[in-house]
């Protein structure tokens, strides 16, 4: 429910907010080695870039922990980042994994050489390739299981 009302709120797909909380935790709320909080995992400091943007004015990093509030936040920097790249997943994604700096290094690298951007040639980064084929896997794979809930075809 949280997932379809955020998607709907966000104007996002929710088997790409699906996907990216199966590879980040497996929907299991903890914290990683680096520090990235709940569901999404979504570290500390993008948190509160999104509670100043967003106008969270009461959020403390223990939200992160509140599902809600979780997934709120992870969709609200996904759409963030699709906007930001103009409707591209693909860098979207790359970006929630290795950060916007380095996506916009590599974009800009390939943009400068005259190629589209690629993911096996464009992101030096192994867990990055890996983590958005992973995405986009789960979301082929929630599309197909819940289609008709989710409302899509």
């Amino acid at each position: 429910d949280i997932i379809r009302q955020q998607a709907n709120d966000k104007n996002l797909d929710p088997s790409l907010i699906a996907g990216v909380i199966y590879v980040e935790s497996r929907f299991r709320d903890q914290t990683s080695h680096a520090g990235a909080k709940g569901l999404m995992q979504i570290m500390p400091a993008t948190a509160d870039y999104i509670a100043r943007k967003s106008g969270g004015t009461r959020f403390v990093q223990g939200d992160l922990a509140t599902p809600q509030i979780n997934i709120a936040y992870g969709s609200w920097y996904l759409r963030y980042l699709l906007e930001h790249y103009h409707g591209n997943t693909i860098l979207a994604l790359a970006a929630y994994n290795a950060g916007e700096g380095k996506v916009d290094e590599w974009w800009r690298a390939a943009s400068d050489r005259g190629e589209r951007f690629r993911v096996a040639d464009h992101i030096p980064f192994p867990e990055t390739r890996d983590y958005v084929g992973k995405v986009l896997d789960a979301r082929r794979a929630y599309r197909r299981e819940y289609a008709r809930e989710l409302g899509l075809r």
